[in-house]
């Protein structure tokens, strides 16, 4: 295959590679977005604690998301162009976003690796403490948080391990709310299933930033070694010098003195 043709497939292929880049970006920004908003968080996160565990992991969780988001919107846009106008500086600046994304996801898993409980612990330590206050003075403010916790989980209190409960601990959970889950093993359920969906998209942010790295690196050669796609030459016009007159081809003055002859003769 002539160079010309690999720098064409090349580019077609970023093309395609950006625009998978860009729709993850959307689908990264949205999960930040509803994990920060949604219900079941945002609840967990505004409970009134003096030390809320889930808050602080909460915020981190929407800073990384909406930070990996824009690193990959801005890498497939700046690759996109980059491969359209052949620009090396563009595309320098996509293969720099998506190191820093590759980097960044590296990380994410590796953490993902060595705490997999970590989220989960914070939420179920959340909820722990605010059954616990709810449990000791019934009329506080915990009493209300806690119902309003379990009626987004659709969950209720905590099944002893004894099956014993005390007389405040029953009286959260009466009528349809008895039959209801228990709430720590809700939660796990919910966190569980949200957390493939942030497996799925690394593994995909992975796979993707590490072939938009090596098209990248391949296009920024090319285009410094100005292997160009639609570029078949290189044509330079030369201006005209103010009081002359423009050059005659040959044939016009042969045929000209040819002319100027027979009418002599």
């Amino acid at each position: 295959m002539r160079p010309g043709s690999r720098v064409r497939a090349a580019k077609c292929q970023m093309l395609a590679t950006s625009f998978f880049v860009l729709l993850l970006g959307f689908a990264v920004a949205t999960v930040a977005v509803l994990t920060y908003i949604g219900d079941h968080f945002a609840i967990m996160s505004h409970v009134s604690l003096e030390r809320n565990p889930y808050d602080a992991v909460h915020h981190w969780a929407f800073y990384v998301g909406i930070s990996l988001a824009a690193l990959l919107i801005l890498g497939a846009s700046l690759s996109t162009t980059a491969a359209v106008k052949e620009a090396q500086g563009l595309m320098a600046g996509g293969f720099l976003c998506f190191v820093l994304v590759f980097c960044a996801l590296l990380q994410l898993a590796y953490w993902r690796f060595r705490s997999p409980t970590q989220v989960e612990d914070a939420m179920l330590d959340t909820y722990d403490l605010v059954y616990d206050q709810a449990v000791r003075s019934p009329s506080s403010i915990h009493r209300q948080e806690l119902a309003a916790i379990q009626d987004t989980f659709q969950c209720c209190g905590k099944r002893s391990p004894f099956g014993i409960l005390e007389n405040s601990e029953a009286d959260l959970c009466q009528g349809e709310e008895a039959a209801r889950k228990d709430c720590l093993q809700s939660i796990q359920h919910f966190l569980r299933a949200h957390q493939s969906i942030i497996s799925m998209l690394t593994s995909a942010g992975l796979a993707l930033t590490v072939y938009a790295m090596l098209l990248s690196s391949f296009l920024w050669f090319a285009i410094l070694s100005s292997y160009h796609l639609d570029r078949k030459g290189t044509y330079t016009v030369n201006p005209r010098t103010h009081g002359c007159q423009p050059q005659e081809s040959s044939l016009f003055r042969c045929s000209q003195g040819e002319t100027n002859t027979s009418t002599f003769l």
